[in-house]
């Protein structure tokens, strides 16, 4: 299986990737591993399971440039963690870095 993963930091940063091995990859991301994830704790926000390579792949590239893909997304995810994410506006937790969010 491959999988289309999103993960939140300490901060609601997200990063949306892929990989074949779901545990490895968090535990890499929460050991420094990754450049992009490096200094902070990671929790999956949510996944999808693909039994192709090529589909997890399109699904990823979809998810990180498609604005319509990332409301739903966004929409998905705030449903679904209500509790950790009131505090975000309807575009803040894909659409805005940190340093970018309103006071």
């Amino acid at each position: 299986m491959y999988y289309v993963y999103v993960i939140v930091n300490e901060v609601n940063k997200i990063y949306i990737g892929y990989t074949k091995d779901l545990r490895s990859r968090m535990k890499a991301h929460n050991d420094g591993k990754n450049r992009s994830t490096k200094n902070h704790r990671w929790r999956l926000a949510y996944y999808e399971a693909f039994s192709s390579r090529l589909d997890a792949l399109e699904r990823e590239r979809k998810l990180k440039r498609s604005s319509q893909a990332k409301r739903w997304l966004k929409e998905r995810i705030r449903r679904s963690m209500h509790d950790q994410w009131d505090e975000l506006s309807a575009g803040e937790a894909l659409n805005r870095s940190p340093s970018k969010r309103r006071p």
